[in-house]
């Protein structure tokens, strides 16, 4: 049977509505809304959306910064709906409440306890608690939901090296060796069929994903790499700590984790799995004055007889399919204020001073493609569904 259209016209308060019903051929239904009316679409919807969702998501640790992100990421999401989501301090409380940013996202569940939520009527989890604690919470998880860590529990498959830069011992290595990377440009296939995602941290995604097929192509040594990084505040989370006050960091610039950033193994996982040889790098993270924001700088040495141009190439073949990772033109510099608010990652590559070494700058939003966005890009990938759903934001500015 062929697919038919009606159309109606309506008028509301001089206005005009126009509503299409088109009938495709498996008899299915959908109502398209036209025209032009200062009626809010809102007032269109079923009251009790998010149960009409294809998925149901619950998420744990819905009170921090990557919990709100997801949250923000979701409300036009049009098949992945909140039934459930966690904080232990706030839990009997409206989101809105806690970030009174939300007050018009009127179907969000109810704070709960995470010893008290309900996964009856959940399909899928965004994990968003610290990392030590999420460990047993996800090895007691219902078996058959699909799972986004967004904390380091599962990131390192070596659980001895988990327990060196973490400080305590593993407590679901079993789960830990079916948990895939999250680096979803890199591994999409791998991700496509997992259960358990570890989300990549952020100055990781900023690092992996310009220097991994460098790596792979053998365009730069694996020696002498030198990334210097730069954060918004939001990447320290949203507790109260006293580095972290306005005074503390305002017109100022702070290194941290020197020497022994967490990220650092992380790192070196991903580029020594690309090398197919143990990888070490110079890594420094810098707390900036500002919100959103990260850009790594990083310093390599390009193998024998390669060039720029060459860098600039195979960056261009590796990502040019690619619809948030972006290579700038020639001479553009990336900045951070060109991607905040979005899934995007801009990189661009220049020649250094030093004869043989380059340039290559990449920026992220950290709460988005270093967190919650690429979490989102992830589970549309392992729930099926095309994995810019719910992320065409554009960048916000100024």
């Amino acid at each position: 049977m062929s697919s038919a259209t009606f159309s109606s016209t309506y008028f509301l308060k001089g206005s005009e509505l126009k509503v299409s019903s088109l009938k495709s051929k498996n008899g299915n239904c959908k109502l398209h809304v036209g025209g032009s009316t200062s009626l809010s679409t809102k007032r269109l919807q079923i009251s009790n959306a998010k149960q009409e969702k294809e998925v149901r998501v619950a998420l744990l640790g819905a009170s921090g910064y990557t919990g709100a992100e997801i949250i923000r990421l979701l409300a036009n999401h049009p098949y992945f709906g909140i039934t459930v989501m966690t904080a232990d301090r706030n839990a009997g409380k409206s989101m809105d409440s806690v970030f009174p940013h939300f007050i018009t996202q009127k179907n969000l569940p109810v704070l709960v306890s995470t010893s008290d939520a309900d996964f009856s009527d959940v399909d899928a989890v965004f994990c968003c608690l610290p990392h030590g604690t999420t460990q047993e919470i996800i090895k007691g998880l219902p078996k058959g939901l699909k799972i986004v860590d967004l904390s380091a529990d599962f990131r390192l498959r070596n659980v001895s090296e988990y327990e060196e830069w973490y400080g305590q011992p593993h407590r679901a290595p079993d789960l830990q060796e079916e948990a895939v990377y999250g680096l979803t440009e890199i591994l999409r296939e791998e991700i496509k069929n997992a259960h358990l995602v570890a989300n990549p941290g952020c100055y990781p995604t900023s690092i992996q994903l310009p220097l991994v097929p460098l790596i792979k192509a053998n365009l730069i040594e694996h020696k002498n790499i030198i990334v210097d990084a730069k954060s918004g505040v939001s990447g320290a989370g949203r507790g109260a700590k006293v580095a972290n006050l306005y005074t503390e960091l305002t017109e100022g610039i702070m290194s941290y984790g020197v020497t022994r950033h967490r990220h650092v193994p992380e790192i070196e996982q991903g580029l020594s799995d690309a090398a197919h040889s143990k990888v070490t790098i110079s890594f420094t993270p810098h707390l900036m004055p500002m919100t959103r924001g990260m850009q790594s700088t990083i310093y390599v040495e390009m193998a024998s007889g390669v060039t720029t141009d060459n860098l600039y190439q195979q960056l261009k073949v590796s990502y040019q399919d690619e619809e948030f990772v972006r290579l700038l033109e020639k001479g553009a510099v990336p900045r951070t204020h060109d991607v905040r608010g979005s899934n995007y990652c801009y990189i661009n590559v220049f020649p250094d001073r030093i004869p043989g070494r380059a340039i290559i700058i990449s920026v992220i939003d950290n709460l988005v493609k270093g967190a919650s966005g690429q979490a989102l890009q992830n589970l549309n990938i392992m729930m099926g569904f095309p994995e810019n759903t719910g992320l065409g934001y554009l960048p916000l500015f100024p």
